[in-house]
């Protein structure tokens, strides 16, 4: 088959059609940002930022062009402005969306994967991931005797280990504890959601899914709407944790959240804090929150998953290909952009920062401190200076 048969009017392709064509005739460009692509990509497509096809040196005119996006919505948009500037360019119909679901359904028919999916993690990852689950849950007490945990699965690739590593740890236990996997939908677009159950199939892991309105809810909201989200969904994991007879939730945070949290509080709020590897909630009498991948590297993670060759939702939001709220715009999601990249930067001079940061909130000393808050109320060291 060649691009003679593929819809030159509407500029776009299928993925049928694209997976019928010759290699040679075309690049398949993602144009979406780099964390996305770094996330998870179709392969063979290399990279370039929509925002960066307007540069010439970047593009070709010897091929043909073929652009996706998450669902297809900014592709169309810009094969449409290539096209009109001389390019042969194709938008992706459905986007990386699609080729995931696809390619998801595929390798479902391809036998059980599972045994070698747990045997990474008992195995080739036990150091880096078990063990340093095992740590976190031990050092911090996350964990205890007769304990009701929901466990909060996003859909991401933090969450859905996190609920594997759960499930060998009760191989494991020196005490009894119970286990609710928790699937909060606030609005998911069918993508989304068929891909986290999708995985929870592949994983075996037996989701208890619940619905909500939350994304509806914040959709005309202009100023902070992802803040609210956020907000707006732990409150309804709380809820629905507490209805179930949890007395905890687990969410999906890891070392590299905890250390780029400490950065962007002293670059951007002023305040040295940190995320805390457990909290009792304010909201919510007798409910806990624990973080058990509190002491686990992102890159452990990221290597367990593609070496499973595993796919996982980058972003939950419905809106992703549509709101710029989710985009590098200037929002906190980008201010923890740049944090990650500070923090590369740093460590090509010094390779212990990453250990560093995570140190400083552990090793605070209270004689060299200006002032501190504790429980609401401000202590100065002018206060006992002369004492």
């Amino acid at each position: 088959m060649s691009f003679e048969h593929v819809d030159s009017f509407e500029k776009t392709i299928s993925l049928e059609q694209l997976n019928n064509l010759d290699k040679s005739e075309y690049i398949l460009i993602d144009i979406r940002d780099q964390r996305a692509y770094q996330h998870g990509f179709i392969p063979g497509a290399i990279h370039i930022e929509k925002e960066a096809l307007s540069d010439e040196s970047t593009l070709t005119k010897d091929k043909k062009i073929v652009l996706y996006c998450l669902k297809g919505v900014f592709s169309e948009e810009a094969a449409n402005d290539l096209c009109e500037r001389g390019y042969q360019a194709y938008s992706l119909l459905g986007g990386y969306g699609e080729w995931l679901i696809k390619t998801m359904e595929k390798e479902s028919k391809g036998g059980d994967r599972l045994p070698d999916i747990e045997k990474s993690i008992q195995k080739k990852f036990h150091k880096e991931l078990f063990s340093k689950f095992a740590k976190a849950i031990n050092q911090y007490e996350l964990v205890k005797e007769h304990d009701k945990i929901a466990v909060c699965i996003s859909g991401g690739k933090d969450s859905m280990l996190m609920a594997k590593l759960f499930q060998e740890l009760r191989k494991h236990n020196k005490f009894p504890f119970e286990l609710v996997f928790l699937v909060m939908d606030p609005g998911y677009n069918e993508t989304n959601r068929q891909v986290i159950l999708n995985n929870a199939k592949l994983l075996n892991i037996p989701v208890t899914v619940f619905e909500t309105q939350i994304f509806d809810a914040v959709y005309d909201i202009e100023k902070s709407p992802c803040y609210l989200c956020a907000r707006m969904r732990r409150g309804y994991l709380y809820s629905k944790a507490k209805e179930l007879g949890c007395n905890k939730i687990a969410l999906g945070h890891h070392y590299d959240d905890v250390i780029e949290t400490i950065l962007m509080g002293m670059m951007y709020g002023g305040q040295i804090q940190t995320m805390m590897p457990k909290l009792h909630s304010t909201n919510f009498e007798g409910m806990e929150l624990i973080r058990p991948l509190y002491l686990i590297r992102e890159d452990d993670i990221k290597r367990w998953r593609d070496y499973n060759d595993l796919h996982f939702i980058q972003c939950a939001c419905r809106f992703t290909d549509t709101c710029t709220t989710c985009r590098t715009d200037g929002n906190t999601g980008s201010k923890r952009v740049e944090i990650k990249e500070l923090i590369r930067q740093l460590k090509k001079t010094n390779p212990y920062i990453e250990g560093n940061l995570f140190k400083s909130v552990e090793n605070v000393n209270l004689n060299t401190i200006i002032a501190y808050k504790q429980n609401g109320s401000v202590h100065h060291f002018l206060d006992n200076y002369d004492q």
